[in-house]
């Protein structure tokens, strides 16, 4: 089994919690935005935007990735509901919020200091073509990993 690790290193391992998630089925330029999005929210801020994108109510601003994607008001530029992703990250902090409770930490102090997307494995698939030839049918998975510090 390969052993994981973190990003971000020397933290406080008192006033600091983590949680990831390893190889999920996601976009990994999408999972981007999305980290971006939650930087600087505390817990509870950031679940109430996970769940308000699920519902369609808030969008993700694309700052990166962006090309031939519609401006929107509420973004005042590129933006979307990256529904999957929402609820995958939604999983995550609930997971941040357990272990802060595990540790003794209060959940609703605590702030995302980091939150970051990875590229992971490539499955490599083909499809068949016409007169012998196949195309690639490669499919990107992404490692997400957050950080929340007391405050």
């Amino acid at each position: 089994m390969p052993e994981w690790g973190y990003s971000i290193q020397g933290l406080d391992p008192d006033r600091t919690v983590k949680a990831s998630l390893r190889e999920v089925d996601l976009s990994p330029k999408f999972s981007r935005e999305v980290c971006k999005a939650i930087v600087g929210l505390k817990l509870n801020e950031a679940k109430q935007l996970m769940e308000d994108v699920i519902n369609g109510k808030r969008m993700i601003p694309y700052r990166r990735y962006r090309k031939k994607r519609a401006h929107k008001r509420a973004t005042k530029g590129p933006g979307g509901y990256p529904v999957k992703i929402a609820r995958k990250m939604l999983k995550l902090l609930e997971s941040l919020e357990a272990n802060a409770e595990f540790k003794g930490l209060s959940p609703e102090n605590i702030k995302i200091i980091h939150a970051a997307a990875h590229k992971g494995r490539t499955l490599k698939k083909y499809i068949e073509r016409a007169f012998g030839r196949s195309s690639p049918y490669f499919k990107t998975l992404v490692h997400i990993e957050v950080i929340g510090e007391a405050i």
